[in-house]
């Protein structure tokens, strides 16, 4: 399955897949990366504008760290309905697993905004 996880929240799917990095890790420097692919798809009958977005990103040894900033990979994406939008961002940690959940907040073109699950996923080196 290309996207493993998945959350709906008014129509809206986010959908994410995980990929561990070896090449860009170093275990014996206690460096770990991923990479996530998300796809938002619009399923709602309105255009949304994701805003802004909020991870929790939980590492190995259940330290949470909280990322919180405008849009995603330096865009604030309109989607229009029956549409998606797609990016690509990664992820180090000083552990060797973790998991990451959160939410992004959104705009419908009436100005509603919203906020739109990100499914929990795993982060895991082996």
């Amino acid at each position: 399955m290309l996207f493993p996880n998945v959350a709906l929240t008014r129509g809206i799917a986010v959908r994410v897949a995980v990929s561990y990095l070896a090449e860009q890790s170093d275990p014996s420097a206690d460096r770990w990366f991923w990479s996530y692919h998300v796809r938002i798809e619009n399923g709602s009958d309105r255009a949304v504008q994701l805003l802004s977005r909020r991870w929790s990103i939980v590492d190995g040894r259940g330290t949470v760290h909280e990322v919180v900033g405008e849009g995603v990979v330096g865009e604030m994406p309109l989607i229009a309905p029956g549409s998606s939008f797609d990016y690509v961002s990664g992820c180090p940690l000083d552990t060797e697993s973790g998991a990451m959940s959160g939410n992004y907040r959104m705009v419908d073109e009436d100005g509603t905004a919203f906020d739109v699950d990100i499914p929990r996923f795993q982060l895991l080196s082996a």
